[in-house]
């Protein structure tokens, strides 16, 4: 038997998956996620703050306890939007060599979107192909389009640390500082859908924090419940609901929803309006949109299946 791990670091949170294979069969033996806001302050000042690095070690001495426990043979740990706009990313990597013992990969934008798409369709193969991915994350968004391969990618800086921290919503936002905001991301977007082609889309998958947090308020869930958010599909209208329902909370509001992870209170309203605009983008394009489909299998995934190919 064969334990491999993957460490996905992001603009709002670094995270671990430890899977163990005997060749043929894949079993998940422990998955986590804790919020470090890495991206704290990148967008203005182009370099990690103390405290967000302080942060990123104590997390990795964590993570660093649970490869131990677990006896992992092999971890690859991945960076990827914030990680590529500082000008100190040598402190960064210095931490991960010294707590991890690892070399962090800096990813392009082009890499996270073909492991997310891995991770993302993995689970999803009996629904018609293509298919197009969305991945929201704190510094940026992916959209991927392909079949068994990418065939068209872009990653645009609209994630929902970065647009929260770009346009400082009040509590709760003010109508002009959302149409701001929409103004910022619709940008983005038709960048993004210029070079990604998603009339033919027959699959739309979304994952990652932002979009399995609208889900579950879509869902009307008490508690975050993984099973029931994977797999689960909605219409534009479902996700225009939830979104604003999310959007026009205040901060208080959002906090009492039994689903909502602390480190997700203030940005999800970010995240939530580059989802709504997402899909509304899309049908604009697409003449029979389909469904979203929310997957709790991401970049994490696509690293570990990245692993056990080579």
């Amino acid at each position: 038997m064969r334990r491999v791990a993957a460490i996905d670091c992001g603009t709002n949170s670094i995270r671990l998956l430890i899977v163990e294979t005997d060749g043929e069969n894949l079993q998940e033996l422990y998955r986590d996620m804790i919020i470090i806001r890495l991206g704290e302050g990148v967008d203005e000042h182009k370099r990690f703050s103390d405290g967000a690095l302080m942060r990123l070690q104590d997390a990795c001495r964590v993570f660093q306890g649970v490869l131990t426990q677990f006896g992992v043979s092999q971890t690859r740990f991945i960076a990827t939007s914030a990680s590529r706009d500082v000008s100190n990313r040598a402190e960064f990597l210095e931490i991960i060599e010294t707590e991890l013992a690892l070399t962090p990969d800096i990813i392009t934008g082009e890499e996270e979107a073909r492991l997310s798409f891995l991770g993302a369709t993995g689970s999803f193969r009996h629904l018609p192909s293509p298919y197009l991915v969305i991945d929201i994350g704190g510094g940026s968004t992916e959209f991927v389009l392909g079949d068994s391969n990418v065939e068209a990618a872009r990653s645009v800086n609209i994630g929902c640390v970065r647009m929260t921290e770009r346009h400082q919503f009040s509590n709760p936002p003010t109508s002009a500082e959302l149409e701001r905001a929409i103004l910022d991301i619709d940008a983005a977007i038709d960048e993004a859908l210029g070079i990604v082609d998603v009339s033919g889309a027959n699959t739309i998958i979304g994952l990652a924090g932002s979009i399995t947090t609208v889900a579950a308020e879509a869902l009307g869930l008490s508690t975050y419940e993984r099973a029931k958010i994977h797999g689960s599909s909605f219409s534009i209208q479902d996700i225009a609901t939830a979104a604003n329902t999310l959007i026009h909370m205040t901060l208080e509001e959002r906090s009492k929803r039994g689903f909502m992870h602390p480190g997700r209170v203030d940005v999800i309203g970010a995240g939530a309006l580059v989802l709504w605009r997402s899909l509304l983008k899309i049908s604009q394009l697409h003449p029979n949109m389909p469904l979203l489909t929310v997957s709790e299998h991401d970049i994490l995934d696509g690293i570990i299946y990245d692993l056990l190919a080579d």
